[in-house]
């Protein structure tokens, strides 16, 4: 029983030091008086849905430019995935200067041709970004979009 005791004590003590470890080494919550807290850079919205179905001009025009490129060939209609990655979960990881470099430079060893010398996705990245951001987070259904009404 004595060195139950001794086991149960020394562990006490070893996760009691560990938690003090693990407390020194959390960030503090509070800023110091004679240091700023950093700005939290609010980021504006890319897309204005309505109804699940009704976008703004640019969003639109990513749609658009979605269609005319054919992209659902290997991304799926519903941008679920086919050969290519499916964009509802890749959207979820990637930033806007990812997503475009993606689409602009291509990834060959992947599949995916570079479009940075078609004009239609050039003109429209951020807008085809607009698009499908909105399809991954669930904002803009899938299937036909309308303009919202002025």
């Amino acid at each position: 029983m004595g060195n139950q005791v001794n086991s149960i004590s020394t562990a006490v003590i070893f996760l009691a030091a560990a938690g003090i470890v693990l407390s020194a080494c959390q960030p503090s919550s509070e800023t110091p008086k004679n240091q700023q807290a950093p700005a939290v850079k609010k980021e504006e919205p890319v897309y204005v849905v309505l109804d699940g179905d009704k976008v703004d001009a640019k969003t639109l025009e990513g749609w658009h430019t979605w269609r005319a490129m054919a992209c659902e060939r290997c991304h799926g209609a519903k941008q679920e995935g086919m050969t290519g990655p499916a964009l509802l979960d890749s959207l979820k990881r990637l930033t806007k200067e990812e997503f475009k470099k993606a689409v602009l430079e291509g990834r060959p060893e992947k599949g995916m041709p570079n479009y940075n010398t078609t004009k239609l996705v050039v003109d429209n990245i951020d807008n085809l970004y607009a698009f499908l951001k909105g399809r991954s987070d669930n904002a803009i259904q899938a299937g036909r979009l309308k303009p919202i009404a002025q």
